[in-house]
């Protein structure tokens, strides 16, 4: 693991200390062939003494190679985690690495079940192939809401007596 991520409790000053920058030696999850990291882990935290603990608080990210799980096909996505907050006691240490911490924030905010369509900029092929129909010939013109209400009109239901 990288080395700037590591606190040094005496270096502290009482109004707390504010650390930014990079961190290329994070290893998200290395058996994981599905998850890759393009850039390094960005952070701009602020770190301070409590009693008897070290906190931070701050924003992390990453642009992550995902896989979506409709078509399969591997894209990029932007990780950015801007609530980090962690909290943890010294016990005699005269360092704390706060790579685990940020790691650990980063995996429970990827995305379940990643999607390629997530942020809107394409249309999944393997989305719409889940609904059962043909792609439509042109994907990026959805069925106009007025067709798709008349459609539902033809469907007579029988009241129940």
């Amino acid at each position: 693991m990288g080395g700037n991520m590591k606190v040094h409790l005496r270096q502290i000053p009482e109004e707390g200390l504010h650390i930014e920058g990079e961190e290329s030696h994070i290893d998200l999850d290395p058996g994981d062939e599905y998850l890759k990291c393009l850039t390094p882990v960005q952070y701009t935290l602020d770190v301070g003494l409590s009693e008897d603990g070290l906190f931070a608080t701050g924003a992390v990210g990453v642009d992550l190679e995902l896989q979506c799980v409709s078509c399969l096909e591997k894209f990029e996505y932007q990780l950015r985690v801007p609530d980090f907050a962690m909290q943890t006691e010294l016990e005699g240490a005269e360092t704390v690495d706060l790579t685990p911490f940020v790691r650990e924030d980063i995996l429970l905010n990827l995305p379940h079940y990643p999607r390629c369509d997530w942020d809107g900029q394409k249309v999944c092929e393997g989305a719409l192939r889940f609904t059962g129909k043909a792609a439509p010939e042109k994907a990026s013109e959805p069925i106009p809401a007025a067709e798709a209400w008349s459609e539902l009109d033809k469907l007579k239901v029988k009241k129940r007596k």
